[in-house]
């Protein structure tokens, strides 16, 4: 999903997970378990993106790590590894996109970013990664305690980004997030790789010549 309305794009809102870095809890249950379907089973019954949702919203990491382990003993090693070693879900980076950052940056576009992202984890990740100091602001989720796709953390962006909804193009992978955009006014790319992003960008003119 991309539109071309008649709105001239001032600034360009990244999504971060699955956008800007690759992501996948398996990779770090694969350091816990050598058997493929234990790791499986546990991503899909216990350190599940669902359940690390709440996380991401803001809700406490040992409130939610010890009433994991009362319901999953067994799998004690993997709620901790996710709780110690969240980073061995970020392999790098998505191919192709911190390309298009860099060249949005050197055209001089305000670069910001809304993502789902737990506070802690974020502090954590956040300065290993030199990709974002191309970014002006993040809003990040596990602080404000608002997550996509719930229209206040988008209205809390524009606030703090200082543009208009539909001065900005919001890329994002989550369809749901990029409807929710859409609806309160934004402009807006669904990613599903760089290269249709590239050429959205160059439509849009943001690229340079």
């Amino acid at each position: 999903m991309s539109d071309r309305p008649a709105e001239l794009v001032r600034a360009v809102v990244f999504d971060v997970g699955r956008v800007l870095v690759e992501w996948d809890l398996r990779l770090l249950l694969r350091k816990v378990y050598d058997d493929e379907a234990c790791v499986q089973w546990a991503f899909a019954n216990v350190v599940s993106e669902a359940w690390h949702a709440q996380h991401d919203a803001g809700r406490d990491l040992d409130e939610m790590v010890a009433e994991r382990k009362r319901a999953f003993p067994d799998f004690a090693a993997a709620i901790d590894a996710y709780a110690v070693n969240f980073a061995d879900s970020i392999p790098g980076l998505v191919p192709g996109t911190s390309d298009l950052v860099a060249r949005l940056a050197a055209c001089g576009v305000p670069l910001f970013a809304i993502t789902n992202f737990a506070d802690k984890f974020w502090s954590e990740f956040r300065p290993t990664e030199p990709l974002f100091d191309h970014f002006r602001d993040i809003v990040v989720s596990g602080k404000e305690k608002l997550a996509k796709p719930g229209s206040a953390i988008y209205r809390l962006a524009e606030q703090r980004f200082g543009y208009r909804a539909c001065e900005m193009l919001f890329i994002d992978d989550s369809l749901p997030n990029i409807e929710a955009a859409q609806r309160l006014g934004w402009q807006v790319h669904h990613f599903t790789g760089a290269q249709a992003l590239e050429a959205d960008l160059a439509t849009r003119g943001l690229l340079g010549q």
